[in-house]
């Protein structure tokens, strides 16, 4: 019987030896950072001084910095910690282009173990490649502007490690039904354009419409960025206050930016959201491993028919 341990190295090593699939998902959050910090921040910065104007408000240059560039980090982690995920799960489409897969499948090894064997060896590879954009993150808000403590920095690894539990979960679903290289890059371009929209990253729910703020409330990325906002944010937030901010301009600041999000009008508390994207994480994991539990039990049969088949024939030779 193949250990889980044995497949999990096994996926592992083929990624890394695979050098164009390695550095395509290491280079990603780095042109993500490169691309926001040149056209989001300009963006961002100028709808955190239009806030602050309509409200009467003065504030250092250090302070919006540090706001912008901890929106910047919240959106840029929000989708890198997804589009790697589907990066780094290329090795399952690339296993049934080869036939690595279907030999797998025939060799002594659970259905079961095997899906967890590829989903373990992307959330490795994964949390790599985050951890490693996340320092990068850490070090241009040092530059920009630095207001987070030791807890923030910690409760934001931990936002980091659960939203890759959920890309690596999300991934492992779609990528189940791809087979093609072709199908692959079509799923990959859409997700890397798209889902900077659905999960607020790029432009914040709050400027969408009503209805469509509605729709986007039930995506569970939602929640998984709006935890890095806040984490992100707080210490921003806190300095705000310690200057004299009003509580009601900050709060609005905090709604502009989607760190409070509203499910039909009800603002959703930190713990459910945490809740919502735990429960996601574990759906997700199971539909993955149901889906190949499925799919192996349906080929057995088909096998046990065709060989059913055969001694049929042989005996009527006979």
């Amino acid at each position: 019987m193949i250990g889980l341990g044995a497949l999990v190295r096994r996926n592992t090593k083929l990624y890394f030896k695979d050098k164009g699939m390695f550095f395509t998902s290491l280079i990603t959050p780095l042109i993500l950072l490169v691309l926001y910090t040149t056209f989001l921040s300009n963006v961002y910065e100028q709808n955190f001084r239009s806030s602050l104007e309509a409200a009467g408000a003065m504030v250092s240059e250090k302070l919006i910095g540090g706001c912008v560039g901890a929106q910047l980090v919240s959106s840029l982690l929000a989708v890198s910690c997804v589009t790697v995920a589907f990066c780094s799960n290329l090795l399952t489409v690339q296993d049934k282009i080869t036939g690595a897969r279907r030999d797998l499948s025939i060799a002594p090894v659970k259905p079961g173990t095997l899906a967890l064997g590829y989903y373990l060896s992307t959330l490795l590879t994964t949390l790599l490649i985050s951890f490693a954009a996340t320092l990068a993150c850490l070090g241009y808000l040092a530059y920009a502007g630095w207001y987070m403590t030791v807890k923030d920095v910690a409760a934001l690894l931990l936002d980091t490690v659960l939203l890759v539990l959920f890309g690596t979960g999300l991934s492992s679903c779609v990528n189940f039904f791809l087979s093609t290289n072709g199908q692959a890059s079509a799923v990959g371009t859409v997700v890397s354009a798209g889902y900077g929209f659905i999960c607020g990253a790029y432009m914040p729910i709050s400027q969408f419409s009503g209805g469509l703020q509605k729709v986007i409330s039930f995506l569970p990325g939602t929640y998984g960025t709006s935890l890095l906002r806040n984490n992100a944010l707080r210490g921003v937030f806190k300095e705000m206050g310690a200057q004299g901010f009003p509580s009601e301009v900050v709060e609005a600041i905090r709604d502009s930016i989607d760190c409070n999000l509203y499910f039909y009008g009800n603002k959703v508390e930190t713990g459910v959201s945490y809740l919502v994207l735990t429960v996601a994480i574990v759906l997700l994991i199971g539909i993955y491993v149901a889906m190949n539990m499925s799919c192996a039990k349906k080929r057995h049969n088909h096998n046990g028919k065709v060989f059913s088949k055969i001694k049929t024939v042989k005996k009527s030779g006979l």
